[in-house]
C-alpha cells in the first residue's frame, strides 16, 4: 500500500457517485495502471484482469498503436460538432461498415452501448410507424430512458417511466422456461412463446424485436441452434424489424467481429460499443441497413448527440480494427477460447461440483454455480462473495454477477495467462461451499 492508493481511495470515497452501488459499500480496488491483460496498483501490485474491466477491453490495456492514434489525433483536433465532415470519422464508419454484411451502408455515432441501443429503437419507431419493442427478460440494453425499460433484469424496476416496452422469456437450456430437454426442444419452445407474445401483443402495434445477439450480463447465453433464425423469421412474417444488440459480443469476443455471424440471421440494424475501440475514449453506435438510412435521406432524424463521432473515440476505432485485423486477434481469440479455456473449464467443471455448466465460445464464458447440482440451486450470494474477494487477493480480477464468473478476460490473452488464471480459479473453487448449510 502506498500513500498515492491511500489518497485515491481517500478522494473516491469523499468525492466519487459509483453506479450500480450503495455508497458506503463500493471497491476499495485501486487501478494505477496497464497493459495487455494486467493491471497495477500503485503500489505495483499485480492483477490478472480476467474482467476485461465490463468485458470491453478486447484488445487489452494500452495497446501501442491504439494510445499512439489517440496521441497523434489529440495534437491535430480534439473535437468538432457532429455536423461537420471528418476524415477520421469517415474512416471509422467504412471500417466498421466493412465488418457488417453487405447492404450496411451507414453508422450512426454514439458515446456508448445504451444511448446505441437508445437510437436504434428510435430508428425502428420511425421507420416503421409503430412503438413496441420487444426485448428478452434476461438481458441489459444500457442505463438510459428507453435502454433501461428494455433490459429485462431487476434495473429496469426503478427506471420504467419509458413507454411501449413488453419483455419475454428467450431460451436457456439449463434453466428453461419451457421444461425443454434438449437444445432443438427450447428453441421451438421459445419461438412459440415468442410467437404467442407477438400475436397477443398484436404484430401491427411492434416496432421491433431487441436481442442481446448472445447475451452478456445475464449469463453468456449462446442461443440454442435456430432460435435466432426463428426470430428473423417471425419478424419478417410481421414487418418487425430485428435489432441485434453486439454492444458486448461484438467486435472478438465471440471469436467473430460479430457475434450473429456465426448465425443464421441477418438484422435490421446493429448496436455496438465496447470492443469496437475497448473503450480507449467512451463511443458507440448503430449500423444502419440501406433500407432504414434512406428513410431519412429527405427526411430529418430527430436525434443527435454533442460528441457523435469524437475525433479522439474515432481515431482509437480506426486503430483498434486495423490492429485487430493486422495482428489476428479476432482469430486468436476464437482459438484461445477453443484451445485453452474451454478445456481448462470442462477440467474444472470436473473436478468442483459447485460448477453446474460452463458455457461459452471465443473469449466470453461463463461458470453457473450451483449448491447441488441434482436440483441446480444457485449458489447464494454469502458464497460468490467470498469467491470474488478470494480471487481478488490471489490477483485475478473477475466478473461476478448473481451466482455466476463471467470468464472474459481479452481477445489478447495468452495460454500461460489463461492457465495462470484456471490456476487461481481451481484453487478458489475448492473452498466455494466451505461455510454453506
Amino acid at each position: 500500500m502506498t500513500d498515492t492508493d491511500d489518497l485515491a481511495r481517500e478522494l473516491d470515497r469523499e468525492h466519487v457517485f459509483h453506479s450500480w452501488s450503495a455508497q458506503s459499500q463500493t471497491s476499495s480496488l485501486v487501478v494505477a495502471s496497464g497493459r495487455g491483460c494486467r493491471v497495477w496498483d500503485h503500489a505495483g501490485n499485480e492483477y490478472l484482469d480476467f474482467s476485461s474491466q465490463l468485458v470491453n477491453v478486447n484488445i487489452g490495456h494500452q495497446h501501442p498503436a491504439v494510445v499512439s492514434a489517440i496521441r497523434e489525433q489529440a495534437e491535430l483536433l480534439t473535437t468538432i460538432a457532429p455536423s461537420t465532415v471528418n476524415l477520421a470519422r469517415g474512416e471509422a464508419a467504412k471500417r466498421i461498415v466493412d465488418r457488417a454484411p453487405e447492404g450496411f451502408r451507414r453508422v450512426f455515432f454514439t458515446n456508448g452501448g445504451a444511448d446505441a441501443n437508445e437510437n436504434a429503437i428510435r430508428m425502428a419507431r420511425l421507420t416503421t410507424g409503430r412503438d413496441k419493442i420487444l426485448s428478452t427478460y434476461r438481458s441489459y440494453h444500457g442505463n438510459t430512458g428507453a435502454a433501461v425499460v428494455a433490459t429485462g433484469d431487476w434495473r429496469r424496476v426503478p427506471n420504467e417511466f419509458a413507454r411501449g416496452h413488453v419483455h419475454f422469456f428467450g431460451p436457456y437450456p439449463y434453466r428453461s422456461e419451457f421444461w425443454a430437454t434438449t437444445p432443438e426442444q427450447e428453441t421451438e419452445r421459445a419461438l412459440q412463446h415468442l410467437r404467442r407474445v407477438i400475436e397477443s401483443e398484436g404484430p401491427s402495434t411492434i416496432a421491433a424485436v431487441l436481442l442481446e445477439t448472445v447475451g452478456g450480463t445475464a449469463g453468456i447465453l449462446i442461443p440454442p441452434p435456430g432460435y435466432l433464425a426463428g426470430v428473423r423469421e417471425l419478424c419478417d412474417r410481421h414487418g418487425i424489424l430485428l435489432i441485434l444488440d453486439e454492444v458486448m459480443a461484438g467486435f472478438g469476443r465471440t471469436g467473430r467481429w460479430f457475434a450473429f455471424d456465426g448465425y443464421d440471421v441477418r438484422p435490421d440494424l446493429i448496436t455496438f460499443a465496447k470492443g469496437v475501440n475497448s473503450g480507449y475514449v467512451p463511443a458507440g453506435g448503430v449500423i444502419i441497413d440501406g433500407p432504414i438510412a434512406e428513410q431519412f435521406d429527405e427526411r430529418v432524424f430527430p436525434g443527435g448527440l454533442t460528441y457523435s463521432g469524437h475525433p479522439l473515440a474515432m481515431a482509437s476505432i480506426v486503430a483498434t480494427i486495423d490492429a485487430m485485423t493486422s495482428e489476428g486477434i479476432v482469430e486468436h481469440a476464437r482459438a484461445i477460447g477453443d484451445t485453452a479455456i474451454a478445456p481448462g473449464l470442462a477440467e474444472l467443471a470436473d473436478k468442483h461440483a459447485v460448477i453446474g455448466e460452463v458455457r461459452g465460445e471465443g473469449v466470453f464464458w461463463a461458470l453457473e454455480l450451483v449448491a447441488d447440482r441434482e436440483s441446480r440451486e444457485p449458489l447464494a450470494a454469502a458464497a460468490m462473495g467470498r469467491i470474488k474477494a478470494g480471487l481478488v487477493q490471489r490477483g485475478l480480477l473477475p466478473f461476478i454477477q448473481d451466482n455466476r464468473i463471467h470468464v472474459v478476460p481479452p481477445c489478447v490473452v495468452t495460454e500461460d495467462e489463461v492457465a495462470q488464471a484456471m490456476s487461481i480459479y481451481d484453487e478458489v473453487l475448492g473452498t466455494a461451499l466451505e461455510g454453506e448449510g
